[in-house]
């Protein structure tokens, strides 16, 4: 299974979520490939940084910021790997159309912001298009960097707004903005390995996994 977390918007914080997704997986015991498809390869450093550090499970890791190596990788090795998790975007770029082609299942992250709702819209062209090519890619948005407090009139309306964007569904588990994400992110570790443990950051990823990897059954059947 191929997922892409991606954005044509930057500073969704769409890295963090992929890194805290591949761990996740690759604690559970799944065999887990994360490729960095970002020029400013924030994902590659942060698990360069839990390899430092001795981490296990290890996760592997690759760079390739480039649509025609990301494609041509992930095809010629997508077979050696039970999920592959794609961190792609910050621009309309090469790697993030091939990642679209490639992939089961669209993660795109927005923050409860005007401007970052309007942005599903640019997303929602690469969706289509990349659906004309290839059957099957499923598009979930979902609120990242939600206010703390989780009853912001801001979150909800923004909730509202996926509505008005067919492409996408809405998946219904917010990741509210809490320090313990960007320490784990920053260290290579999954909010789950953080010490002290944030117990609301640690409920918040597991609800995620969750719900986005019984997407992938579905999928899978279908």
């Amino acid at each position: 299974m191929i997922i892409t977390v991606g954005n044509t918007k930057g500073g969704v914080g769409k890295t963090i979520l992929a890194v805290q997704i591949a761990i996740a997986r690759a604690l559970a015991g799944r065999d887990v490939w994360l490729i960095d498809g970002d020029r400013q390869g924030t994902a590659a450093a942060a698990i360069a940084a839990r390899a430092e550090n001795g981490r296990q499970p290890g996760i592997a890791c690759a760079q390739y910021p480039d649509g025609p190596a990301l494609r041509g990788q992930v095809r010629q090795q997508r077979g050696k790997w039970q999920e592959i998790i794609i961190d792609a975007g910050g621009r309309d770029s090469t790697a993030l159309r091939a990642a679209l082609i490639l992939s089961d299942v669209l993660l795109v992250p927005f923050a409860p912001r005007s401007y970052d709702v309007w942005a599903l819209d640019d997303m929602a062209a690469l969706v289509d298009e990349a659906r004309s090519t290839r059957d099957g890619l499923r598009c979930f948005a979902i609120l990242n960097q939600a206010d703390p407090g989780g009853h912001s009139s801001d979150n909800a309306d923004a909730a509202a707004a996926v509505a008005a964007v067919p492409q996408f569904e809405y998946l219904p588990t917010p990741i509210r903005r809490r320090k313990a994400f960007s320490n784990a992110g920053g260290a290579g570790l999954a909010v789950s390995e953080l010490l002290p443990h944030d117990p609301k950051a640690v409920a918040e990823m597991e609800h995620l996994i969750a719900s986005l990897f019984n997407i992938q059954t579905i999928v899978k059947q279908e």
